[in-house]
């Protein structure tokens, strides 16, 4: 028994450890660089990081080179197994306001590995709420809107109506 104690004291001292010195800074700068490749630029004012986050201030967004929206803070938290990347104050550019809702007050993106090849989606606007899922193997993505929407009138042509509500399905 006291082996096994050992044993599993020292995979939480390990654990710990890299969570504390991992570089997290660079892996956000590898993370954008592979989203360069995309064609997604994230142009932040500041980086921040903590004991198990990193934290953008003032982020700016484009895709292909046309500025998309404005995010007061986005807070990247991990934990190596379950990964949380809060956002808060999206700004849509004023070009897309005719598109999409221009405010998302708070978004949160959970992903874990234990099922890697998705992500769950919460937010919340001027849309009202919203939840969905990203399948990554199935390259899907689906947010459902509940029926307390606000100013969802942008968006209804393109939702779908099924029994739970509004939804927005796409494939990427």
């Amino acid at each position: 028994m006291q082996v096994v104690k050992n044993i599993l004291l020292s995979l939480l001292v390990v654990w710990f450890a890299i969570l504390l010195f991992m570089p997290k800074d660079k892996l956000f700068f590898a993370l954008e660089k592979n989203l360069e490749t995309q064609g997604i630029l994230i142009n932040e004012k500041a980086i921040e990081t903590g004991m198990f986050s990193l934290n953008l201030l003032e982020a700016d967004i484009y895709v292909k080179g046309i500025k998309v929206a404005h995010v007061e803070k986005i807070n990247i938290f991990t934990l190596l197994f379950i990964t949380n990347i809060n956002i808060k104050e999206v700004t849509i550019d004023a070009s897309l306001k005719a598109f999409v809702p221009e405010k998302i007050d708070k978004m949160n993106i959970t992903h874990s590995i234990f099922s890697p090849m998705k992500a769950d989606i919460l937010a919340n606007g001027s849309f009202g709420d919203m939840e969905g899922v990203v399948d990554l193997q199935e390259r899907t993505l689906r947010l459902d809107f509940s029926n307390n929407t606000k100013e969802i009138d942008l968006l209804k042509a393109n939702l779908n109506k099924d029994e739970k509500g509004l939804y927005y399905e796409t494939s990427f």
